[in-house]
């Protein structure tokens, strides 16, 4: 396809001399409002903006030279002007949206640049899916960038993923227009023992000039982090305390705390600013991620923004994290994030710093957002049918398939089970006493079921485990295709026959979501696109996921964002305990172990 990028400084450097200088009227110019600098931290009463060819020309007390009969003239009357919200990692597949709808549900919110790691599809389609990705990313009215993505699988040998990504094909991607960098470097221990493909991945983006994204799950900071952090990637969002963003950023990295949907780990590391008083230029707020109801519900970066006020950072500060901090990260720092000559032409107007009302949006000099509604379109691509069709079981599954037969005629087992926690992407290791009935092993109490579905390559596969943690009660089964990172069919429930139900019910709607209780299907989600989005708007996918969760609830569960968990418990590169294709994995050791002990 034809890529849509926008003209550089360089080539609308006559028009903003020209504009700046007052030869020539501005197009646009935002008139009284209060200057937020993020360079110099300083907000600046009775400034004007001028802009022309989507960037700024000039940001003064008084632009009236650059008005002229065509110049369209937008009051601030006294809000704050702040530069657009910048999202310093996440995966738009996450939102359960494509590209199109992503950007149009977060653009009323204020974020007008995005950095993408479309790895999720990655596992499903392979560089086609990047590149589908990729170029719907382009033609949007933000600024969407695109990491390729450095691991699929993301733990090679420990889970079987649609396709796998290669080092040539980092290489091929460094070449696309869109690309920014190197998504997460999710193989970190790869990474620590100098794997050569890894090294290959790396060393082709940094030979690009391009930034390497980090993903350091491990909580030793000792040698193998040294070792990791040797290897190249710049950024770390793993974080999940205090002395994990100190020891990132005193290693040269950038410490990427995040909130979204289910991940709150800003509270717990913006102390080692508020408190500890390290240089805040190094801490980026990013979300990774929001699935579509937040987005409808809640807001995007700007949550993420006033949860750091709300946790002590100054609303400067905060701000920084979101902007200025991000694009110099990337290189970026002369294109986006500040109101500043030359950059790009995103500004929000906001009557408060604190609470953050999103009041006004433009980007590339467009108005794209008024109090919330948004005012241009985003277009879509024709998406395939091969990228439509993704859900191969090879099989209608039958209750049976789910049975865990019970060891040496035991009649009881010690069973490994994955303990999920609340807010936190990891998991916890632990084991349950759980009875034997007629040679099958029961779930009881707070230990329910997961499996496993194979659905890629057709082979009829299903792995079964144990997992607590959900409060799940009487007869129901979950299903997603969303099962990151090598998306398989994650299935939890607390009967069999509810647990074949809801598989193949997903199987028959090529992908998504849905939840079944004494053989009904309670809610559907469908994600007809790699069995990972729907190109419907957000606000109908919103209203089909708060349906979901209201069926969670209904069956026992109490956590909140229930369902972002469940998508993680194939992860097999956080610890602490995940499920694969493959097996049980201890992801503190990089093992498999056995559903049982003694075994």
């Amino acid at each position: 396809m034809e890529h849509k990028t926008f003209p550089s400084w360089p080539d609308t450097a006559p028009y903003l001399i020209e504009v700046a200088a007052g030869r020539a009227p501005a197009q646009t110019v935002i008139r009284g409002g209060i200057w937020v600098n993020v360079h110099t931290r300083e907000a600046l009463p009775d400034h004007d903006i001028a802009i022309t060819h989507g960037r700024i020309a000039c940001v003064v007390p008084d632009a009236s030279h650059c008005v002229g009969p065509e110049t369209e003239v937008i009051e601030a009357n006294g809000r704050y002007m702040i530069p657009g919200l910048c999202d310093g990692h996440m995966h738009i597949e996450s939102g359960m949206l494509t590209p199109a709808e992503f950007a149009r549900a977060v653009i009323p919110h204020g974020t007008t640049s995005m950095f993408t790691d479309p790895h999720e599809i990655a596992n499903v389609l392979g560089l086609e899916g990047v590149r589908l990705m990729h170029d719907e990313a382009l033609i949007q009215p933000i600024n969407v960038f695109t990491q390729m993505p450095s691991c699929a699988p993301s733990a090679p040998g420990m889970e079987t993923t649609g396709y796998e990504i290669s080092a040539e094909d980092v290489a091929e991607a460094m070449t696309w227009p869109g690309i920014i960098g190197l998504g997460e470097m999710m193989n970190f221990p790869g990474v620590s023992n100098g794997d050569p493909k890894m090294l290959a991945e790396m060393a082709a983006t940094q030979n690009a000039g391009k930034t390497v994204g980090g993903h350091y799950a491990s909580p030793d900071l000792g040698p193998a982090f040294a070792a990791y952090v040797a290897g190249g990637p710049a950024d770390d969002h793993e974080g999940t305390c205090e002395a994990d963003a100190i020891a990132r950023m005193r290693q040269g990295m950038r410490s990427m705390i995040r909130l979204g949907s289910a991940w709150y780990d800003v509270e717990t590391q913006i102390t080692a600013i508020t408190e500890k008083g390290l240089d805040s230029r190094n801490m980026i707020l990013c979300t990774d991620d929001c699935h579509s109801g937040t987005l409808v519900n809640d807001g995007h970066v700007n949550r993420a923004v006033r949860h750091a006020i709300e946790c002590g950072c100054d609303p400067l500060v905060a701000l920084q994290m979101a902007t200025i901090n991000t694009a110099t990260h990337f290189g970026l720092e002369r294109e986006i994030g500040s109101l500043t000559p030359g950059r790009r032409a995103d500004v929000i107007l906001t009557s408060d710093l604190k609470t953050l009302p999103i009041e006004h949006v433009m980007a590339r000099g467009k108005t794209v957002s008024i109090q919330g509604e948004i005012q241009v379109d985003c277009p879509h691509l024709d998406w395939p049918e091969n990228a439509r069709n993704t859900v191969h079981m090879g099989k209608t599954l039958t209750g049976s398939d789910f049975e865990i037969a019970a060891p040496n005629g035991a009649n009881s087992v010690t069973a490994n089970v994955i303990g999920v926690v609340e807010n936190q992407a990891p998991t916890k290791a632990l084991k349950a006493d759980l009875p034997v009935r007629d040679g099958l092993v029961q779930s009881e109490g707070d230990v329910c079921q997961i499996a496993l579905v194979e659905r890629h390559r057709a082979t009829g596969g299903v792995v079964n485990a144990f997992v607590s943690g959900f409060g799940y009660k009487g007869p129901m089964a979950m299903a997603s295709t969303v099962a990151h990172d090598s998306h398989h069919m994650i299935v939890v429930g607390t009967d069999h026959a509810n647990m074949a139900l809801a598989a193949n019910r997903l199987a028959e709607v090529g992908g998504g979501i849905t939840l079944y209780k004494d053989g009904i299907e309670q809610a559907l989600v469908e994600l007809p696109i790699a069995g990972l989005m729907s190109d419907r708007p957000a606000t109908e996918v919103a209203a089909k996921a708060d349906k979901l969760i209201a069926a969670m609830v209904d069956c026992g569960c109490t956590l909140n964002n229930a369902y972002m968990q469940h998508s993680l418990l194939a992860l097999v590169v956080i610890p602490e305990l995940r499920i694969s294709d493959l097996g049980l994995v201890d992801v503190r050791t990089f093992e498999f172990i056995p559903i049982f002990d003694d075994v």
